[in-house]
């Protein structure tokens, strides 16, 4: 896994998982604790997450709603498109351009 920007637009890329989360947390955290507005999150690199991945997701999500700021991710590949949907979690999260959900197949 690697992630790359600032605090404003971190590009991730690689896989999300269990042996990548606490890294991928700290990055995470550190981004949101030092901006302001949206934190963007472009996943168009990111080959796979787990259910560990997803959880840093949520955390990142739910440390930027405290904080005052919104996390949005940007080029969601269409596998974790439809994960998204199928847990409901693309009701919650912020997604650029939104999820075309009707289109994807079900899970």
């Amino acid at each position: 896994m690697h992630i790359r920007g600032d605090h404003v637009e971190l590009v991730v890329g690689g896989r999300l998982d269990v042996r990548s989360a606490a890294d991928a947390r700290t990055v995470l955290h550190s981004a949101v604790d030092d901006g302001a507005g949206d934190l963007v999150l472009d996943l168009t690199e990111l080959d796979s997450w787990d259910a560990a991945g997803l959880g840093v997701i949520m955390g990142a999500h739910r440390r930027a709603g405290r904080c005052g700021r919104r996390l949005v991710l940007r080029g969601v590949p269409p596998q974790m498109q439809r994960l998204l949907v199928a847990t409901r979690l693309h009701r919650i999260l912020a997604i650029e351009g939104g999820l075309a959900a009707d289109s994807l197949p079900r899970v």
